[in-house]
């Protein structure tokens, strides 16, 4: 009997101790929340400083009116078929790449994956450069206005899906040979990678310098080619491709602690990672082949986020998407202000910005994991 006063005074201190867990664990999570919270209204605000900037003096009075319909003529056209169009696509296309890269990089538990490390941007530049240069979908013009013009850019989109979702299917079957293991997908998307550059390489080597021109021009990246139905193309695989991933949210969260722990709660690896890799493909090469190479989104906005959410991927997943958004439309927003009226290459300047941020960030990490 004299036990039980003594269990009764252990049970006493536990409860504080939890009711401590508790509201360090609803601090946490609100502080997640509201990360979210402010990256939704950056997305916001980015894409209304997207809507505002431009080379055809529109102020900010003239933008807001013709986008509630009560602008002039000029402006609504300015605004709502060469603007709005670049906004969308800047959001639709960056919360793609963000959020396929924040899933590759968990289920293939490597910090440094994306679809412009494994192979998928790589593979949809060649898809692109076989139509231009063999299917025709690059016409030569003479006299004063010579140059290359791409008279069939769905056929370019076409072929740069095509050999965007390739690159894939390669991966994948390779790692269908060894095992699924995120080991081999890896090594395989860096072999895939090198095969297809070099074939790029190969077709501009035998192309003339118009046509190397136009090919090289078509990988700087765009976000002025899609129109209303290639933005909600990806719209819609975006959000289908978001679907999956947040309802297996805590299955990423088990892959955290490894593969065999994750098998041991429950989790069908193999599986998942196939699954997750296909559609995280399927996003990046519809994103890349109606708007171009662009390069860092995927890889650095996970990480970003990451910062201030942790690896719970109930909050990375939709805070990458949304970091990916910001950062590209951020970047679209430079592209067309650094030497305005012209337009800078947007997967050019991405790289340029893209590299330091993430040198930064390994270097405020001291050299361990991100």
């Amino acid at each position: 009997m004299a036990r039980w006063p003594l269990a009764s005074r252990m049970g006493k201190g536990i409860q504080p101790a939890a009711r401590k867990l508790a509201a360090d664990y609803s601090r946490s999570t609100r502080r997640k929340w509201l990360v979210l919270l402010a990256l939704a209204l950056a997305m916001l605000g980015s894409a209304l400083a997207s809507l505002a900037v431009g080379s055809s003096g529109l102020s900010v009075a003239e933008m807001l009116a013709a986008l509630v319909g009560r602008g002039g003529r000029q402006a609504s056209l300015i605004v709502w078929n060469v603007r709005l169009p670049r906004a969308a696509a800047g959001a639709a296309v960056g919360a793609a790449l963000a959020m396929g890269g924040c899933v590759m990089q968990s289920v293939l538990r490597n910090p440094l994956a994306s679809a412009s490390t494994l192979g998928v941007t790589q593979g949809a530049s060649f898809g692109a450069a076989a139509a231009i240069v063999w299917l025709g979908a690059g016409i030569q013009v003479s006299g004063a206005a010579a140059g290359v013009t791409i008279t069939n850019p769905a056929l370019v989109t076409i072929c740069a899906f095509v050999g965007g979702a390739a690159t894939t299917l390669v991966i994948l079957g390779l790692a269908r040979l060894r095992g699924v293991t995120p080991s081999v997908m890896v090594l395989a998307g860096t072999a895939v990678s090198a095969l297809f550059t070099g074939a790029t390489t190969l077709i501009q080597y035998f192309c003339d310098d118009v046509m190397v021109a136009t090919i090289v021009y078509w990988t700087f990246g765009s976000l002025g080619r899609a129109g209303w139905g290639e933005i909600g193309l990806v719209a819609l695989l975006s959000a289908l491709a978001f679907l999956f991933f947040f309802i297996n949210r805590w299955n990423y969260n088990a892959l955290e602690g490894g593969m065999r722990t994750a098998q041991s709660l429950g989790v069908a690896v193999k599986r998942l990672i196939l699954l997750s890799m296909v559609l995280c493909a399927l996003v990046s090469s519809a994103a890349t082949a109606f708007v171009g190479c662009i390069s860092f989104i995927g890889l650095i906005a996970p990480h970003m986020v990451r910062r201030f959410t942790g690896s719970d991927y109930r909050f990375l997943i939709p805070g990458s998407a949304l970091m990916g958004a910001v950062l590209l439309l951020l970047s679209d927003i430079v592209s067309r202000t650094m030497l305005m009226p012209a337009v800078l290459p947007i997967g050019a300047l991405t790289s340029f910005l893209g590299a330091p941020l993430f040198l930064w960030l390994i270097v405020r990490r001291g050299g361990g994991t991100l």
